[in-house]
């Protein structure tokens, strides 16, 4: 079965050429543009990854990082943060995130990135 990355990412553009690159790994992609459709989707359908951006609409990836890692069922899950302000990079690892990118990125980077926190290599 193939490995699930839950993309939470409010930007079609962006979503949409993640998911495609990740696809195109061989990878499951699930997406969702918000805070509350995304933790619905993590409790019906564990992923493996979670990519996660840090400016969405009614809740912050910081807050739903915040809810993952207090919760003992997705306190370890990996977790990417993607931003556009690199400052946010503290905050982002104090919250817990596992790896953090700064937009933009090249397709190559963030290959590379789930690569490594998928164990693929």
């Amino acid at each position: 079965m193939a490995q699930h990355v839950l993309l939470i990412e409010d930007e079609p553009n962006i979503a949409e050429a993640i998911s495609f690159i990740l696809t195109r790994e061989g990878l499951r992609v699930s997406q969702a543009a918000e805070g509350q459709a995304a933790l619905a989707l993590l409790r019906t359908d564990r992923p493996d990854l979670v990519i996660l951006d840090h400016m969405l609409p009614g809740m912050s990836g910081l807050e739903i990082l915040t809810s993952l890692r207090t919760d003992p069922e997705t306190r370890t899950l990996p977790v990417m943060m993607l931003t556009a302000r690199g400052r946010d990079r503290a905050m982002a690892e104090e919250a817990g995130a596992d790896r953090f990118m700064t937009k933009p990125f090249s397709n190559a980077e963030i290959l590379a990135e789930v690569r490594a926190m998928l164990g693929r290599t």
